[in-house]
């Protein structure tokens, strides 16, 4: 058997851990640089606010709602994290963290024990340990068991955890489950299942193996029997994954007409790409810059664009990088647009491990250079703190009231950010 571990509305109850003020309030989080709303509280989706909706237009649509806004606050939220998975590990014999909020739990050899009792206990234990609830839900597969977390956290008769442990519950589970909800279809395959008059989760499982296999291909088919109760996803699926494509990309605090300035920026989210990279010991063939102006002003001109490079020799060198968005955003950058946001991709990602320098690459050496520099970049910044080191290109252009030169890691619009309170003794000092 197979446990999923949901944290509730995970960015507006951390915030709540230590305002507990904010309990039974709308609370929502919002995107780098107060943009828009990232997370919302059940009272707020309750209230109708939507993922995405820009923050100035709430206020507008909600002006006298008392909706409690917060700036995204990720080292509280990854330290919460850590202690929820923290608590986790010390019940079960396994834990696969599948995300900032989720985890799997691997209940095998746990046959002898009332698996509906045990996860009530671990909610209650969570909660209590950390003031973080979660949901969670267990069934022999993990898509089920994502399934059962789903109905845990919609239906309090549950408390806190669903158990799909028989095949009469998994059919019962499956008529009620619109098959959009299902991990791993989302809306594109939806409509195309819809199209074929497939409805909820059941209906999929009713449809023939070759017919699935023929229009979804593996991950559908292997989607299909997860819900017949087969477990067919590995361990290694779970774990953290190695990102396909990474985008950094920011709306900017104010609208830029700047090359150079904007050049910065774009420099930074490329060094910011690079770092990822390394960090998940790959290699990137591709960079993708994309830029638009501010579409909410329909009194300026408006423009939009993007261009990529292939690189000869796939490369996670911030230089490398760095230098080729650059070359992208001076040949899609057009005067007189105000731009609002932008972003850098990298893409055509590989192991770092078997790199195939091209056979007529002038200076592999240079290459390879520039990677061990990127490595040293990366542990000198692990130890001294975010962007001690950083490329000249990098440069700060943003000033703190003093007219100090603010880190690009702190360069953020975070207007309505809540203190560090579980990592910093600062938080809990009286000014």
């Amino acid at each position: 058997m197979w446990g999923l571990v949901d944290c509730d509305n995970f960015f507006c109850s951390c915030e709540r851990v230590f305002r507990p003020d904010l309990n039974g309030r709308p609370v929502v989080v919002l995107s780098n640089n107060d943009g828009c709303v990232v997370a919302q509280s059940r009272e707020a989706k309750k209230m109708g606010v939507k993922l995405g909706t820009p923050y100035f237009k709430m206020l507008q649509e909600y002006p006298d709602s008392g909706i409690i806004a917060f700036s995204s606050n990720y080292k509280l939220y990854g330290d919460m994290s850590a202690r929820v998975m923290a608590t986790l590990r010390e019940e079960v014999p396994v834990l696969h963290q599948y995300s900032i909020d989720e985890g799997f739990l691997d209940l095998h050899g746990m046959e002898k024990v009332d698996l509906k009792e045990f996860g009530e206990h671990l909610s209650r234990k969570v909660l209590k340990w950390t003031g973080i609830p979660v949901t969670i839900g267990i069934a022999p597969t993990k898509t089920l068991a994502k399934v059962a977390a789903r109905f845990g956290k919609n239906y309090p008769g549950y408390h806190k955890c669903c158990l799909i442990g028989n095949d009469d519950q998994r059919v019962k589970a499956l008529r009620l489950f619109d098959v959009q909800d299902v991990w791993g279809i989302g809306r594109r395959i939806a409509r195309k299942l819809n199209l074929a008059g497939v409805k909820t989760a059941y209906d999929f499982t009713q449809k023939p193996k070759d017919w699935v296999k023929s229009r979804f291909h593996v991950p559908g088919e292997r989607t299909w029997m997860e819900l017949r109760g087969m477990d067919v996803i590995g361990v290694d699926e779970m774990d953290a994954k190695t990102k396909q494509s990474i985008v950094t990309s920011r709306s900017f605090p104010d609208m830029i007409t700047d090359f150079e300035l904007l050049k910065e920026h774009f420099a930074n989210y490329a060094a910011r790409c690079a770092m990822k990279l390394r960090r998940q010991k790959t290699v990137c063939g591709m960079v993708t810059v994309f830029i638009q102006s501010n579409f909410f002003r329909d009194d300026l001109p408006q423009y939009s664009n993007s261009a990529s490079f292939i690189f000869t020799t796939p490369t996670n060198s911030s230089t490398e990088i760095v230098r080729a968005a650059e070359k992208i955003l001076e040949s899609i950058f057009r005067p007189g647009i105000h731009y609002k946001r932008g972003g850098v991709m990298v893409s055509d990602i590989s192991s770092a491990s078997a790199i195939q320098p091209d056979l007529f690459e002038f200076d592999a050496g240079l290459s390879k250079k520039y990677r061990s520099i990127s490595e040293a970049i990366d542990e000198i910044n692990m130890h001294l703190g975010a962007d001690t080191v950083i490329l000249a290109a990098q440069q700060y252009s943003k000033k703190d009231d003093s007219g100090k030169s603010v880190k690009f890691a702190h360069a953020i619009r975070r207007a309505l950010l809540s203190p560090d309170y579980s990592t910093s003794i600062d938080a809990f000092v009286i000014r």
